[in-house]
């Protein structure tokens, strides 16, 4: 994954760890940004507020991540949701259409859910100087209402099969050149799934943990696989590891936010 969807999943992820009282916001923050860097949560531009927005003081100029969520709970924030979106796959967005070709650009957002409304962050590189690299979270109004996300099983299940698919086609399709030892090596690591991974935050239910922490491991996958040289395979032979490796994406993605978004699932 690029570093703003790592952002944003820890985001989601710590951020209703908070929410939920499982850690404190001072934990939350350095977590996330033990992830992606320093970050800050960028003012909504003019152009981008509703007439009644109750956040527009709050959201009125640029601030730490740790002020600014501090101030959007104040608001009534009670939930953030995770946006993994793809040209064609508007996974996790509910509009408006200015939020959502911002987040598709992104490949990423998180939607912060107030009482009376809804704001969507996007994570942009953010440059200052010659050495400060961190992440600048535009904010953008964002439609409330749920998105069509799949439920954590459903995704588990999605996950597991397009897994299968990819694994059959690469073995299948790359046999001509053998799979390089990266890629091997990651593939073989899909087979220790009782190690214990926590890749969300305090609070997640053990399901969730656990697809989160495959879905990881296959975007390395799909990572490196994308990156492999097409020379001496057939155009039929690109053809399919390329549909293989975007169902794998798709899948690693919607398991991802079916994840990152199960923090306030019913416990069953």
């Amino acid at each position: 994954m690029h570093v703003g969807a790592e952002a944003a999943t820890a985001l989601v992820a710590w951020g209703n760890a908070w929410l939920t009282g499982h850690v404190g916001l001072d934990e939350a923050v350095d977590a996330v940004e033990k992830v992606a860097g320093p970050q800050i949560l960028g003012a909504v531009p003019a152009d981008r507020l509703v007439t009644g927005d109750s956040t527009g003081t709050v959201l009125s100029a640029e601030t730490t991540l740790r002020r600014g969520l501090g101030d959007l709970r104040v608001a009534g924030m009670t939930a953030l949701r995770l946006a993994l979106p793809a040209p064609g796959d508007p996974l996790g967005l509910t509009g408006p259409p200015l939020f959502n070709r911002a987040a598709v650009e992104a490949e990423s957002a998180v939607i912060a859910t107030l009482s009376d409304r809804a704001i969507g962050l996007v994570p942009v590189e953010d440059r200052r100087g010659s050495s400060y690299v961190g992440i600048r979270w535009d904010a953008h109004d964002a439609t409330p209402g749920e998105p069509d996300v799949p439920s954590l099983a459903d995704a588990d299940h999605q996950l597991t099969l397009a897994m299968r698919d990819a694994t059959e086609a690469l073995l299948t399709v790359d046999d001509v050149a053998g799979i390089p030892p990266e890629i091997a090596d990651a593939l073989a690591d899909l087979r220790e799934s009782g190690r214990g991974d926590h890749p969300l935050a305090p609070g997640y239910p053990a399901r969730a943990h656990r697809v989160a922490a495959l879905a990881g491991r296959l975007a390395v996958v799909v990572d490196l696989a994308r990156q492999l040289d097409a020379r001496g395979l057939t155009a039929d032979q690109i053809r399919r590891r390329t549909e293989a490796l975007r169902l794998l994406d798709g899948a690693v993605r919607r398991a991802l936010v079916a994840a990152c978004n199960s923090a306030f699932d019913p416990v069953r």
